[in-house]
């Protein structure tokens, strides 16, 4: 993905398509709990419509069982709160079953991001996640550290 395909549109001419991309769960949970965390930014960007978050059912679930865990102290409200701040400015992407083809994964909890980012034709999938970045260079889409996309996006 190229810088310029992560800017927003350009007025009063046709801009390239925003890049359109998977962040894992650690990523947008660091994002929305986090408001002076290093990644905070990813959360302003999405928000300005920097970039397209694609999300899933299983990717979902997976956020919305995290936010609940007792670590974060989050009410109910609280976590609805923040997946306000998420989801609107989500793309929702239907993961066929059977799902994609993707490259061999060593944790299975990792699939549906990978799954998500080839059904939703994803620029990238934006992890911390050891076993998702080894896989860079293997799959149809970039697989990127959050620092790398942040540096790519630019201030926000």
């Amino acid at each position: 993905m190229s810088a310029s395909r992560a800017q927003p549109r350009a007025r009063g001419r046709k801009a390239a398509r925003l890049a359109r991309v998977v962040l894992d769960t650690k990523v947008v949970l660091s994002a929305l709990v986090f408001a002076r965390g290093r990644l905070a930014p990813l959360r302003l960007a999405w928000q300005a419509h920097r970039f397209v978050p694609l999300v899933s059912t299983a990717t979902v679930r997976e956020l919305v069982r995290v936010l609940a865990y007792p670590k974060f102290k989050l009410d109910a409200a609280e976590q609805q709160e923040l997946l306000a701040d998420d989801l609107p400015w989500a793309q929702m992407v239907r993961v066929p079953d059977p799902p994609p083809d993707v490259p061999a994964c060593r944790d299975r909890f990792d699939l549906p991001f990978l799954h998500l980012a080839a059904a939703g034709d994803a620029d990238a999938l934006v992890t911390g996640d050891a076993d998702l970045l080894v896989l860079a260079g293997q799959a149809t889409h970039e697989i990127v550290s959050p620092a790398d996309f942040l540096e790519r996006l630019g201030p926000v």
